[in-house]
């Protein structure tokens, strides 16, 4: 399955996405890059990890890991964050719809200030890392979608009980990894 990636070894990710760099503080590896995300799991930082899955899935699997996660934490996100999920639900459903785009567009040039708004900032962002109303969001146009994704899923796990975070953060990291195998043999069907 690793050799299906997108990225096979945690350093072809840190090669490809180099401002993966500036989120992290582990060292990239020749480690496949499942692995790699699963050390980085067990190691001092784990929510590295979150940062690893971030950067691994591609930008819309990336949107909707984020969405998924923070749909497990309702209960601690306040309704303006539930409807910016909601938002963001339509918006992976039919990115190319015009109306999800517009109001996307329109959620993501607001300051990002909650795990919600982060995302909805993460599906804003096109293939250039830019959201399409670039004054509104000229602060962050320098940062890719994973970077707003990885804001936002831990300023949601921020807000669980320190006794319960390190499981919700394990969950969501084997999520992210879920995600990025399945996205893995969506592709090879694809190109077959």
């Amino acid at each position: 399955m690793a050799n299906e990636l997108r990225f096979k070894t945690a350093r072809d990710l840190f090669m490809a996405c180099p401002a993966v760099a500036g989120d992290m503080v582990a060292l990239p590896t020749e480690q496949p890059s499942i692995e790699f995300c699963r050390a980085l799991l067990a190691g001092r930082v784990p929510e590295e990890a979150i940062t690893f899955c971030a950067y691994l899935l591609p930008e819309r699997a990336a949107v909707w890991w984020a969405h998924e996660c923070l749909s497990h934490l309702t209960d601690l996100l306040d309704s303006r964050d539930q409807e910016l999920l909601a938002l963001v639900h339509e918006w992976v459903g039919q990115p190319d719809s015009p109306h999800h785009s517009a109001e996307v567009s329109k959620a993501a040039a607001m300051p990002p200030t909650t795990p919600a708004a982060w995302i909805a900032l993460a599906a804003g962002w096109r293939g250039n890392g830019t959201t399409t109303d670039m004054a509104a969001a000229s602060h962050l146009q320098s940062f890719p979608a994973a970077h707003a994704v990885n804001a936002g899923v831990l300023a949601g796990l921020a807000r669980v009980a320190l006794a319960d975070r390190f499981s919700v953060l394990s969950a969501f990291v084997e999520m992210g990894i879920q995600m990025a195998e399945i996205e893995a043999l969506r592709q090879s069907a694809d190109a077959n």
